[in-house]
């Protein structure tokens, strides 16, 4: 996790910054996604100052020095870093492990920590599109995915990412499988998986990511029909206005595939 190796964030803004007082001013917006709480710990505050800007090596170094609730932080910013900013697959796979292994770790130590729970089940949906997922299904990862997040929606059933995540779960499967075997072996659903998609974007109704999850989810589950709809929401998730550096990544995404 060679700092030197990783990319500087492309879209530096002042904005992203929150320096002092802005954090927690601004943490419950900032923090509607994940649900987590506002860290007393002053080195996760910066941690998370670091996250918000794009400066997620740092995120990862700082809090990885905190431990505690700082090991939420640094796996989601390399998760973040890995999944919006790495080019190389086999580099992107590795930082997708590294934060498995630690949210693992986070889980058997704090099992009440619903972003323990999700940070695992992000990386492990990430690292199983990048090993594909009939591979991953293989593997049994389907299954854990599925538990981790049920567990973060137990926790916190408002986790509007952990909503998108479940979302994207019954998509990837029945994509993947067919919606006979999806939901006989693996409980996915379409409607459930509409019904996650849907409760994540009336959490957060301006979140370009919970939009072009839902997208990409529809053309998994219902094919070419579903393409006018999906382009709607490609759309809308491009106009918002982002208020961070992961948020400013989900909008670029969503303009690449308007494109």
């Amino acid at each position: 996790m060679a700092k030197a190796k990783w990319k500087a964030f492309p879209y530096p803004e002042k904005s992203y910054a929150y320096p002092g007082e802005a954090l927690r001013k601004h943490w419950d917006r900032l923090h509607r996604g994940d649900c987590e709480a506002f860290p007393k710990d002053p080195r996760v505050q910066e941690a998370w100052r670091a996250y918000h800007r794009g400066d997620f090596a740092e995120a990862v170094a700082l809090g990885l020095e905190s431990g505690g609730s700082g090991i939420t932080v640094a796996n989601k910013a390399r998760s973040i870093y890995a999944n919006g900013m790495e080019s190389k697959p086999a580099v992107r796979l590795a930082l997708f492990q590294e934060s498995m292994e630690q949210a693992e770790e986070q889980v058997a130590a704090e099992p009440k920590n619903p972003n323990a729970h999700y940070q695992f089940a992000y990386a492990a949906g990430r690292y199983s599109q990048g090993i594909s997922v009939a591979k991953a299904l293989a593997q049994g990862l389907g299954g854990r995915i599925r538990a981790a997040l049920e567990a973060t929606l137990k926790l916190a059933p408002k986790h509007a990412e952990a909503h998108i995540a479940m979302g994207t779960y019954h998509a990837e499967v029945i994509d993947k499988v067919g919606a006979l075997v999806g939901g006989l072996t693996y409980g996915a659903k379409k409607d459930a998986g509409e019904e996650h998609f849907r409760k994540a974007i009336k959490l957060m109704p301006d979140s370009a990511i919970a939009h072009v999850e839902f997208a990409n989810g529809l053309v998994m589950m219902h094919g070419k029909k579903a393409l006018a709809d999906a382009s709607a929401l490609y759309m809308k998730a491009a106009a918002f206005e982002p208020r961070d550096a992961m948020e400013r990544l989900d909008v670029e995404a969503a303009k690449a595939e308007l494109e």
